[in-house]
């Protein structure tokens, strides 16, 4: 179970006397929502307020939290340099105390070459445990400093692999600790390099490529599907870590360069009855990269990335194909 740290939060709210909390969680912790309230109100005596609507990460940071309490406790994720400190901000990273000495022992015989190393918060800590269990079997192991969106060494964000890149031409092979394929997805566009994932929880390793290759095909038939589009409507989202207007600037100037039709639209939450209403024939994605590439078949019409529509218009190629990033 995901450590939340409960009595740590408890002595935070009590040394800085607040009366009052929001708490921010994601999907999947929403279900300790309200054993997390019980616990902070029995222990502080704090009101505690919940934040009901989807959280997806660091980016999707409640800022106007001042408008419900005199704090927030954001759990799940660690803080994203770029944004900036709040002192009023706590975040709980919600991470795991796992044994995967085992698993990286019998993942080691499939490990050939310079070995890099990733993994997502929650299992962060596995990072130093692998490459101390790696070396003393003989393997070379890198793990790369990330950009300012990035809080600790070879930390992946579901949009941004900078610590993958930092250590790319040192390594023949990633291995990822973590779970899901979003994350290592990232990683394998951008990076070009072998991924291996390691499941910490059951100990399971596998490779991407299988997925990879099928999510590129399925790109390309949306891609293929928006080549005639005239009119596309650029989105930007307000999330304070996903809000991207030189990017959305920068492709509107592209599109009517070469002779269609774009407009901007500003939206918080991005969701397929929201875009309904508008006449036009794709829709170009400048938030989260994951909305496109996970969530397309939704949408009424193709759902793009900003370098995907590039390639839509004409003026990237195919081969070219890059994984959409967020940088600071």
């Amino acid at each position: 179970m995901f450590n939340l740290k409960l009595q740590h939060v408890a002595a935070w709210i009590s040394d800085r006397g607040y009366a009052s909390v929001a708490l921010q969680l994601p999907e999947g912790l929403k279900v300790r929502a309200t054993e997390i309230v019980d616990f902070l109100t029995r222990e502080t005596g704090v009101i505690c307020t919940v934040l009901g609507d989807p959280c997806y990460g660091a980016c999707d940071l409640f800022v106007r939290y001042k408008d419900l309490a005199e704090a927030l406790i954001h759990f799940g994720h660690s803080p994203i340099p770029s944004q900036g400190d709040d002192p009023d901000v706590l975040y709980i990273e919600a991470d795991m105390n796992l044994d995967i000495e085992d698993a990286v022992r019998a993942s080691a015989s499939e490990l050939e070459g310079k070995i890099g190393l990733l993994a997502t918060v929650q299992y962060i800590g596995c990072i130093d445990v692998a490459k101390r269990i790696l070396e003393s079997m003989g393997k070379e192991v890198f793990v790369g400093t990330g950009d300012a969106r990035t809080k600790y060494p070879g930390q992946v964000l579901g949009c941004n692999c900078s610590s993958a890149y930092a250590v790319s031409e040192d390594v023949d092979i990633f291995l990822y600790i973590g779970e899901g394929d979003f994350h290592p997805l990232a990683a394998a566009f951008g990076v070009n390099k072998p991924i291996r994932v390691l499941n910490p929880v059951t100990g399971e390793l596998r490779s991407v490529d299988d997925v990879k290759d099928r999510i590129l095909r399925k790109r390309f038939a949306m891609i293929t599907s928006a080549s005639d589009a005239e009119r596309f409507l650029v989105i930007v989202c307000d999330k304070i870590g996903q809000r991207r207007d030189a990017v959305a600037n920068d492709l509107i100037e592209k599109i009517r360069s070469v002779g269609k039709t774009a407009y901007k639209i500003y939206m918080n939450e991005l969701a397929p009855q929201n875009l309904l209403a508008y006449d036009v024939d794709a829709y170009v994605c400048t938030a989260c990269p994951r909305i496109a590439m996970d969530d397309s078949a939704r949408y009424s019409r193709p759902m793009l990335t900003p370098p995907e529509t590039e390639v839509a218009i004409g003026i990237r190629q195919w081969e070219e194909y890059v994984f959409d990033e967020i940088r600071p």
